[in-house]
């Protein structure tokens, strides 16, 4: 029985030994964490302080290698805001700490805010390595030749910011108070985003120059934008059916005359630049009842214009015919360009009016002496090898008479008459044609 207790008792120890042996062995295997040191913020000059991922080491919310550190941007985001195209993703470094290890990890944070934490940055807190590395977010660019007498192209769209969008943390908008829509600017420094490109000018305010900062280069234009429509300067036009609904949206002509003053009357010349303005005005797809002509008018005032619903015909081209031959079609195939000369939108609108008059297209200046007044057939070679070319010249009268009861909206025909010129056609490889308004 003594032997057996022995036994049992030499049993029980080497088992207690056992398990001391294995619990000290567990304790020695546990992953050993890096402790980390005081946060220093950085205080050198913000603007040297702009970084950019290099993709090597992952973005945490502590020094990577201290106990509960999380993953805020892996190593594969890393490497994407590495190589991106855009200034948002760089980043700006603004505080640091030190391992036990010797290892620098930087409080890091992208341009526009997505991503903050602390990022590997190598063994110095004077110098970037590692996970990141110095960038350049702009380089210098030349002045252009002009550097004053520039406005903002539209204020609501292009405006003025601290720095280039996104190449400084925290790149704000400035304040234009104390400018105007109209206001001049100078340029003195010009510079280029360095991954996107995109040239960007150092802008300063005529009206008052504490206002100044960085523009987009095609905010700017040297082309005074039209002066904002008040009482004092200015005529609303409402254009109205034939039971005075209005049409479309009502329009601001302002003068380019200044200290004009509302109910004061205007001048000739305003008089002559508002009735062009109302004229050619009108909404899309309705005409003018009547062409305006007004005598008098005043600043401020609103006048209400009458138009009806337009239509616009379809011209074929025709040869006169004779006693012999009925008049024959000319396409754009018999054209030394193989089209019809191009017409512009105010050129075209010859064939644009109310459905109720009359088209008069023999008297259209785009006819009588412009683009279509003589076309240039291609050129023809017989079998002898001799070369013409034909010449359509316009007839008004025969285009008078052939069109006599058609209105606006309805088809009409140009009539031409044709003469056969010896050599080749002379070239008219610029006329790439324009049949909008063709049947």
């Amino acid at each position: 029985m003594q032997s057996s207790l022995k036994k049992s008792l030499y049993l029980g120890l080497a088992a207690l030994s056992f398990a001391s042996v294995a619990a000290v062995s567990t304790t020695a295997s546990a992953k050993s964490y890096a402790t980390a040191g005081a946060y220093t913020t950085l205080t050198t000059d913000a603007t040297t302080r702009n970084v950019e991922a290099t993709g090597t080491n992952a973005l945490y919310t502590k020094p990577g290698t201290v106990k509960g550190a999380k993953v805020v941007a892996s190593k594969a985001t890393m490497a994407t805001l590495a190589s991106s195209k855009k200034s948002a993703n760089y980043f700006r470094a603004y505080g640091v700490k030190t391992t036990n290890r010797g290892s620098v990890y930087y409080r890091v944070v992208t341009m526009d805010g997505k991503y903050r934490g602390y990022v590997y940055g190598g063994t110095s807190a004077t110098a970037f390595a590692g996970g990141i590395k110095s960038a350049a977010t702009t380089t210098d660019a030349a002045l252009p030749t002009q550097v004053n007498n520039y406005y903002i192209a539209n204020a609501s769209k292009n405006t003025i910011w601290t720095a280039p969008k996104n190449t400084q943390y925290k790149a704000s908008k400035v304040n234009l108070q104390n400018t105007t829509s109209n206001g001049t600017w100078s340029i003195s420094k010009a510079a280029t985003k360095t991954r996107e490109g995109s040239l960007y000018y150092y802008v300063t305010s005529t009206q008052d120059p504490s206002v100044s900062g960085w523009i987009y280069a095609k905010g700017l234009t040297t082309t005074a934008p039209a002066a904002a429509a008040t009482v004092n300067n200015s005529i609303t036009v409402k254009y109205v059916d034939a039971n005075y609904n209005t049409v479309g949206t009502a329009q601001s002509w302002v003068t380019t005359t200044s200290d004009t003053k509302e109910k004061g009357s205007l001048s000739a010349d305003d008089l002559t630049a508002f009735n062009k303005f109302v004229n050619g005005g009108a909404p899309t797809g309705y005409t003018l009842t009547n062409t305006y002509a007004a005598t008098s008018a005043t600043y401020g005032s609103t006048v209400q214009v009458q138009v009806t619903k337009a239509a616009t015909s379809k011209v074929s081209f025709k040869v006169v015919g004779n006693s012999t031959t009925a008049p024959a079609a000319l396409t754009a195939a018999d054209l030394a360009a193989n089209a019809f000369p191009s017409l512009t939108v105010a050129e075209q609108s010859a064939f644009t009016g109310k459905t109720t008059d009359n088209i008069d297209i023999s008297t259209a200046d785009v006819f009588a002496s412009g683009k279509l007044n003589k076309l240039v057939g291609k050129t023809l070679t017989d079998k002898d090898g001799n070369q013409t070319h034909n010449v359509y010249t316009f007839s008004a009268a025969d285009t008078k008479s052939g069109n006599a009861t058609v209105v606006f909206g309805s088809p009409v025909t140009a009539y031409y008459t044709v003469e056969s010129v010896k050599g080749a056609a002379p070239t008219t490889a610029t006329d790439t044609g324009n049949t909008d308004y063709l049947g």
